[in-house]
């Protein structure tokens, strides 16, 4: 009874911290993750630790930024094996379970943000739109034997996320330990995952001649920025213009992707002809496409502008989330935490939808913060964790996705949307860098801010 008084406590007072904990212990659903880490890893077994187990210690380090020792001193009690043990489960955790992961709480996921109705506005009606992108992992330090005589930047390991943007989340990623590894060199497992009727938005990293004809081979389509030399091309007809887009002059232009061993593609070459130059100087952008005719060049224009999403998404989980972790330098380590930095992606990506279905989409898109979601959760999140016992949290494990997306819905309305408002500032203004003074390399801000003062008084 007195449990149950404190949990309502912090339902009302601290509901987003709430929200975040019951939604991992649904999504976790720890006997379907164990058993699906059988049926994934190779050489992997779970006799001491379970793979639930080291996801949930992952998911402190993540979503608190700690270091993995700190993480386990805390819950040492839980874990039930050695800190060595727990490195060494790390470091041989297999690139396709920490893919599988990811997959397993987006699947989870998706089903509670389609029951409480609150997908965004689909980006192109019929279509299933993937939008996706590749992230090298920030440099490690050079804690690794092998590491210790360079000096060069460690790369841990590199990956390929797609992100569903009806659903704002990430849906699937595909994680490769080589750090010198390019997009070009995931083709073949991409294309494991085409469907008809998906529309995969990339940038030229991805404008590759087998990945684009397999994608079309497939029944799917693409939305490609061209690579000047992997796909090149041959025009079929006149070059036409089609009106003025939001970032420029849009115009389009038939023509022919060919490939001797796989057959040729009809495509179109959307151009735009760029108002503001891009941070590279480029003036012009060109879209490949496959799309119908019926989906205007305009069209295609706007879905390329909008896959900055998914850069979007990077730099909230980079502000909110230590999903690239500076000591772990085993790849295989690495890259798990950073799928555990996606799942914690999509979980908050959840606490968005429920605040869409409360407040509607657009209030959500244009004043909430993922940042400030995660701030709001982590200052109450470790006291809850200790005033609320676990045994309170075991029923939405149970719950249906049903179920648990009107609790969701019902526990947002307690949000103050104040706490996680975006905070708006006006354009930069432009600014130019004083020059290094040697002879006075400091000063005193008191002094200055007197001085200051004093001009303005006069």
């Amino acid at each position: 009874m007195v449990f149950d008084e404190v949990f309502e406590r912090f339902v009302k007072r601290s509901p987003l911290t709430v929200m975040t904990r019951a939604t991992m212990e649904h999504a976790l659903d720890e006997a379907a993750l164990d058993v699906a880490f059988d049926q994934t890893a190779d050489r992997q077994y779970t006799r001491k630790l379970l793979f639930s187990a080291i996801v949930e210690l992952m998911s402190l380090v993540v979503c608190n930024r700690i270091a993995v020792n700190r993480a386990f001193k805390k819950s040492r009690e839980r874990i039930g094996v050695t800190l060595q043990a727990v490195y060494d489960k790390l470091d041989r955790l297999e690139a396709s379970v920490s893919r599988m992961l990811v997959r397993h709480f987006a699947g989870r996921l998706a089903s509670v943000i389609e029951a409480m109705g609150g997908e965004v506005s689909e980006w192109l009606p019929g279509y299933r739109i993937k939008v996706m992108d590749g992230n090298h992992l920030a440099a490690t330090e050079h804690r690794l034997e092998v590491l210790r005589e360079t000096s060069a930047g460690a790369l841990p390991g590199f990956a390929v996320v797609v992100l569903d943007p009806r659903l704002q989340m990430a849906i699937d990623v595909f994680p490769e330990e080589d750090g010198h590894a390019q997009e070009r060199s995931l083709t073949d497992t991409i294309l494991e995952t085409v469907e008809p009727k998906d529309v995969w938005i990339d940038d030229r990293n991805f404008c590759t001649l087998p990945l684009l004809l397999g994608i079309a081979h497939r029944g799917a389509f693409f939305v490609t920025r061209q690579h000047r030399v992997n796909a090149p091309w041959e025009a079929t007809g006149p070059l036409k213009d089609s009106g003025e887009g939001e970032t420029g002059t849009v115009l389009e232009q038939a023509g022919i992707l060919r490939c001797a061993e796989k057959g040729d593609v009809a495509v179109r070459r959307v151009t735009v002809r760029l108002a503001k130059r891009t941070r590279d100087g480029d003036c012009e952008l060109h879209l490949f496409t496959n799309l119908p005719a019926a989906v205007a060049a305009l069209k295609i224009a706007s879905l390329y502008r909008n896959r900055w999403s998914i850069e979007t998404a990077f730099q909230e989980m980079e502000r909110a989330l230590g999903g690239e972790v500076a000591t772990l330098g085993y790849p295989k380590a690495a890259l798990f935490a950073f799928c555990v930095a996606l799942v914690a992606y999509n979980v908050y990506a959840t606490l968005k939808a429920s605040l869409r279905a409360v407040h509607g989409e657009q209030k959500v898109q244009d004043e909430v913060s993922g940042f400030h979601i995660a701030t709001d959760v982590s200052l109450d999140y470790n006291g809850m964790d200790v005033a609320i016992p676990d045994e309170m949290w075991e029923r939405f494990q149970h719950m249906t996705a049903k179920q648990f997306a009107t609790w969701l819905v019902t526990t947002a309305k307690n949000v103050d949307m104040r706490n996680i408002k975006k905070a708006k500032r006006g354009p930069k203004k432009p600014r130019t860098m004083p020059k290094f003074d040697p002879v006075h390399p400091h000063v005193s801000t008191a002094r200055l801010l007197a001085a200051r003062r004093a001009s303005r008084a006069e």
